[in-house]
């Protein structure tokens, strides 16, 4: 609701915080940069629904796109993942459920790692924030559900596929029993939100800059390109966080950065940031949200 006084609507969340008015702490280890990657595994449906787009889709079946996306899961991921282990990186797998059906042994080969799971709807495919209210409860359930069964507990966190949210999607989120969120990109740090039932859940940064699929099909920047978006994001961070700590993320998925004339400058990028690793500390969200709630509890 807006008035005179107020003439933007405001979604009540969390209020407004100025970056240098807040009280300036330090990460783990006395570093100041958290920075984590966050691998997008992601699965679509054959001749219907949504997905990213290499080229203009030309009626359905739309094997050009669909055949591209599929490639990111049975060769892509694996160069990612071999290169992650070649870095000695961690990872946060954001995996949508239907990839324990759809890709046997994926996400088995990641929990190895001692990765991170990050809930990621059911399939990208679809938007939950289009859903009504029970409905969106219903895809939340069932995802967390095929969590619980495979991972042995529910994920800390969630993005919604294609950040897409409604306006109940946090309540609903705190209330199957997440404690953080990716979807909000409205700060540095991570920030507590306030939902109905009085619970927080915390908003922990994702980048939609530092983020293949904008960067790549929408902006269609080379393969160069990104990787220096990366190293300059990371530089710039690490400045800044002298002052204040932060948080950076990186958005990668298997069918565009996987690719080989991605990947090889991504590598170098990368390479860059884990050669700071004394520097900076080198996560994955679920522990910055842990290490956030210890460092700044929700107040109310």
């Amino acid at each position: 609701m807006t008035d005179a006084t107020h003439p933007t609507r405001s979604h009540g969340r969390f209020p407004y915080s100025a970056l240098p008015d807040r009280p300036v702490f330090d990460w783990p280890g006395g570093k100041r940069l958290a920075v984590y990657v966050a691998l997008n595994v992601e699965c679509f449906s054959f001749g219907e629904g949504d997905g990213a787009q290499l080229a203009p889709k030309g009626g359905e079946p739309d094997v050009l796109n669909a055949s591209w996306r599929e490639w990111g899961n049975r060769v892509g991921v694996w160069r990612l993942r071999d290169l992650a282990d070649e870095l000695d990186l961690p990872l946060a797998v954001l995996l949508n459920s239907a990839a324990y059906h759809d890709c046997p042994g994926l996400a088995d080969a990641f929990r190895a790692r001692g990765d991170e799971i990050v809930g990621h709807g059911r399939t990208n495919a679809e938007r939950q924030g289009t859903l009504g209210e029970a409905a969106e409860r219903a895809l939340i359930r069932e995802a967390s559900d095929l969590y619980r069964h495979h991972e042995g507990r529910l994920p800390d966190g969630w993005l919604g596929p294609w950040i897409s949210e409604s306006a109940v999607t946090p309540d609903l989120l705190v209330e199957e029993g997440y404690g953080y969120l990716l979807d909000w990109m409205h700060d540095d740090q991570p920030v507590w939100m306030r939902t109905r039932g009085g619970q927080p859940i915390l908003s922990v940064p994702y980048s939609h800059e530092i983020n293949d699929i904008p960067a790549v099909t929408t902006r269609l920047v080379s393969g160069p390109d990104f990787a220096r978006m990366v190293s300059d994001q990371f530089h710039e961070m690490l400045a800044a966080s002298r002052q204040a700590p932060l948080v950076m993320s990186i958005a990668l998925h298997p069918y565009l950065v996987g690719q080989p004339h991605r990947l090889r400058p991504l590598r170098e990028a990368l390479r860059e940031i884990a050669a700071h690793r004394d520097e900076i500390w080198l996560t994955r969200p679920g522990e910055i949200a842990q290490a956030f709630g210890a460092i700044a509890p929700f107040e109310g």
